[in-house]
C-alpha cells in the first residue's frame, strides 16, 4: 500500500502543475481578448466597413508607379538616416487617408517627428505614414514612406535641446494605455512626450530594442530623453541600452538620457512566462518576447544592461487580497512578483498596492513618474 501511494503522488503533482497552467493560459487568453476588444471598440463600425471597402478596392486597382523598381531595403548608415536615389525608387500604392488606430499589436515605430511616425507592419513588413490624428498619409516600401515624411515633418535642426519622455508599453497592450500619463506629464510642463508603439507579441525584444534606437537616433543631436516602462517595456530599453554599449554607442545616445521609472518591471525574468511556456499556446499567443521573458531567460538576460542614470521602480503589491496568482512565485502584482522587479543600482523602489495591469494608470505612479523625471529633467525644459 506504501508504495502504490508513494508512485501516485507524482501523477498527482503532474496533474495539479498541469490545471494551474490550463487556468493561467485561460486567465492570459481572456486578458489578451479583452484587449483586442478595447482596441475594435475605438472605432465605430461605420469606419471599419469603410476602411474595408476602400481597402478591397486599392487591392482591386493595384499601385501606381513611382520609379524603376528595386528590390533591396536600402543601407541604413549609423544615424539611421535614408538616402534616396534613383535606383532605389519602387512603386508607391495610391493612398487614401483614411483614420486608422494608430497601430495596435502589429505596428511598430521606427521614427516620430511632431507627433508624425514612420511605422512597419510585423507581419506583412510593409510601412505607413501617420500623422498626429494617426491618419494615414502613405503607406508602401520604406524609401517612399521616409521620402514622404521627409516631406511632412523634416528631422529637427539642432539647437533647441529639447526633453523627450518616453512611455513603452508592456506585453499584449498598446500605446493607448500610456495616454494619461502622457496627459500628467504635459500637464506637469513635459510637452514633448512619446507613446511608443511596437508589436510586442510579434518580434524579439531586440527588434523591439533596435527600433526604439532608430527613432531616438532620428531626434535632435542635442536632444535628452528620459524613460517610463510598463513591464516588458522596461526590458526593452534595458536591451537597446546594452546594445548601445555593446557598439560605443556612436550617436551618444547614453550620455542624454537622464532618468526612468519602471513600472512594474520583470527585472529578473518572469515565474508564469516560465510556467506557461510550456503549454505550447503561451509562445503563440505573446511571441519570441514573451518566451524570451520565461524559459529563454537566462541567455537573453545576458544582453541586457543596467540603466547608466538615474531610476526608480514601482512595483505592485496586492499580496493582502484574498486571490492569489498559483503560477507567480512569491507576493507581487499578480504578474510580477516584488524579487522579479528588482535591479542593482536603483535609487528607490516604491510598494502600490496596485493590480499589474493598471500600474501605468494609478494616481500615485503617476505621480512618482512626473516627480522623479520632473526632478531629473529641471534643466532641459
Amino acid at each position: 500500500m506504501g508504495s502504490a501511494s508513494g508512485s501516485h503522488a507524482p501523477n498527482d503533482q503532474e496533474k495539479l502543475t498541469k490545471h494551474r497552467r490550463g487556468h493561467g493560459l485561460l486567465f492570459l487568453m481572456g486578458v489578451n481578448f479583452a484587449f483586442i476588444l478595447e482596441q475594435v471598440w475605438q472605432i465605430t463600425m461605420q469606419r471599419l466597413a469603410v476602411t474595408v471597402v476602400i481597402g478591397l478596392a486599392m487591392l482591386a486597382l493595384g499601385g501606381r508607379r513611382c520609379a524603376v523598381a528595386d528590390e533591396t531595403e536600402p543601407d541604413l548608415s549609423v544615424t539611421r538616416t535614408i538616402s534616396v536615389t534613383k535606383t532605389s525608387r519602387r512603386y508607391m500604392p495610391f493612398n487614401v487617408p483614411l483614420k486608422t488606430i494608430g497601430g495596435s499589436q502589429v505596428w511598430t515605430d521606427y521614427r516620430f517627428r511632431d507627433g508624425y511616425r514612420l511605422q512597419r507592419h510585423a507581419l506583412t513588413r510593409h510601412w505607413r505614414v501617420l500623422d498626429k490624428n494617426d491618419v494615414r498619409r502613405a503607406w508602401g516600401n520604406r524609401v517612399e514612406c521616409q521620402r514622404k515624411l521627409d516631406q511632412l515633418r523634416p528631422a529637427a535642426a539642432v539647437g533647441q535641446s529639447p526633453h523627450y519622455v518616453i512611455l513603452i508599453h508592456g506585453l499584449m497592450r498598446t500605446s493607448r494605455c500610456m495616454l494619461p500619463l502622457e496627459q500628467s506629464l504635459a500637464e506637469s510642463g513635459q510637452p514633448n512626450v512619446i507613446r511608443y508603439s511596437y508589436a510586442s507579441t510579434r518580434s524579439s525584444m531586440g527588434d523591439h530594442a533596435e527600433a526604439l534606437r532608430e527613432l531616438m537616433e532620428d531626434l535632435p543631436a542635442d536632444a535628452t530623453f528620459s524613460f517610463v516602462g510598463h513591464s516588458m517595456g522596461n526590458i526593452v530599453v534595458r536591451r537597446m541600452i546594452g546594445d548601445l554599449q555593446r557598439d560605443d554607442d556612436p550617436c551618444e545616445i547614453l550620455n542624454r538620457c537622464k532618468s526612468m521609472v519602471m513600472l512594474g518591471p520583470p527585472n529578473q525574468g518572469a515565474s508564469i512566462a516560465r510556467n506557461l511556456a510550456p503549454t505550447g499556446l503561451y509562445g503563440i499567443i505573446t511571441g519570441k518576447g514573451g518566451l524570451e521573458l520565461g524559459p529563454q531567460w537566462d541567455a537573453f538576460a545576458e544582453k541586457l544592461a543596467i540603466p547608466p542614470f538615474p531610476f526608480v521602480i514601482v512595483a505592485g503589491d496586492v499580496s493582502d487580497k484574498p486571490v492569489k496568482n498559483p503560477l507567480v512565485a512569491g507576493d507581487g502584482d499578480f504578474i510580477v512578483s516584488l524579487d522579479e522587479v528588482e535591479l542593482e543600482g536603483r535609487e528607490a523602489l516604491y510598494r502600490l498596492p496596485v493590480l499589474h495591469s493598471f500600474l501605468m494608470k494609478d494616481a500615485a505612479a503617476m505621480k512618482i513618474c512626473v516627480d522623479f523625471i520632473g526632478e531629473n529633467s529641471a534643466d532641459q525644459r
